[in-house]
């Protein structure tokens, strides 16, 4: 899965998931929930430098939060 081919965006121009945030994203914040994924599943969620501290947050205090990497430098583990 290509995390820049979100349906309904611009792949160019990928956007943050913060809830009706329209900023470019800059980070990848890659998580799962162990209770309805396998340990090496990653989700993933985008943020602007902005939301980037409140979605980690989010995610972090449900245990799900796995790992935060730049949108540039990020390799999307899936086959």
């Amino acid at each position: 899965m290509n995390i820049l081919n979100v349906p309904g965006s611009d792949p160019s121009s990928p956007i943050c998931s913060a809830k009706g945030c329209r900023a470019d994203a800059v980070w990848v914040l890659a998580w799962n929930n162990p209770k309805l994924h396998t340990p090496e599943r990653r989700k993933t969620w985008l943020a602007c430098d902005e939301h980037r501290e409140h979605l980690s947050q989010f995610l972090g205090v449900r245990g799900f939060l796995k790992d935060v990497v730049k949108l540039d430098e990020w390799e999307d583990p899936a086959p």
